[in-house]
């Protein structure tokens, strides 16, 4: 009977906030009388009180742009508890742009898609987040290029670390930093959810979205660690697979110590 309630006012709570952030950020991106990151972040941390997710960060996103940050992938809500820390913009496969309503939600905040399997396009695609990153956005890639259980890291993927080469070789900056942040849900309730409870937080693969959405709004009441690790510099003496090895190791260090310490 909680779960119900909790359900429903979730839901209730949920379309509310999203309806408000449609028209207000609408308005200021047309308009440009309003910052348009401000809704974005405000709607990403009132989806995350509907949902029951509690945000730790541990340190803080780099002040250094262009930024790239090089995250760990479980879930969708991951986009939400690194949009209520920061202003950023997100990059995503290609096939979410025609979901119903969240193609849309996501284009309000100018994310970047991409089609992944199609090797041939991966230049035209990185060079589109070079372009936001000479811009001095600070862009958000899941370098793993999948999402997974949330109980282990799978290797980075080097392919888009590419757009940092390109947003240097445009000319409109020297240098650019790279940040590693790890993603980790920890607790269910305030009891650590272990190996097999954290399939809760997970969505893995083409699971479907309005059931996991109703399995969060019914359980509610978890815990993310969002932890930041120091930014590297990137410039054109660089190498984009070292650099997204490296990523990759601090990144599953940070994973290991938040899981350790749950």
């Amino acid at each position: 009977m909680i779960g119900t309630i909790r359900t429903i006012l979730g839901l209730l709570g949920i379309v509310a906030i999203t309806v408000w952030v449609i028209v207000a950020q609408t308005f200021a991106m047309k308009t440009g009388l309003i910052d348009e990151h401000r809704w974005p972040r405000w709607w990403h941390t009132n989806m995350l009180r509907m949902l029951g997710i509690r945000v730790h960060a541990h340190g803080e996103m780099a002040r250094e742009r262009p930024l790239l940050i090089a995250a760990n992938h479980i879930s969708w809500t991951d986009i939400m508890a690194l949009g209520s820390l920061g202003n950023v913009t997100f990059i995503a496969k290609s096939d979410m742009a025609r979901w119903p309503l969240i193609g849309f939600l996501c284009g309000l905040q100018r994310t970047i898609f991409v089609e992944r399997e199609r090797r041939r396009k991966s230049g035209d695609q990185a060079s589109e987040v070079g372009q936001r990153l000479a811009g001095n956005a600070a862009v958000v890639l899941f370098a793993e290029g999948t999402t997974s259980d949330g109980n282990f890291l799978s290797p980075f993927k080097s392919t888009l670390f590419a757009a940092a080469d390109i947003a240097l070789a445009q000319g409109k900056v020297e240098r650019m930093h790279i940040q590693p942040v790890a993603i980790a849900y920890t607790r269910l309730h305030g009891l650590p959810m272990g190996r097999r409870h954290r399939m809760i937080a997970s969505w893995i693969g083409d699971a479907d979205l309005v059931p996991h959405i109703f399995r969060l709004l019914r359980e509610g009441a978890i815990d993310v660690h969002v932890s930041f690790g120091a930014p590297v510099e990137y410039t054109p003496e660089s190498n984009r697979k070292i650099a997204a090895r490296q990523a990759q190791e601090e990144v599953r260090a940070m994973m290991i110590e938040r899981l350790r310490l749950s």
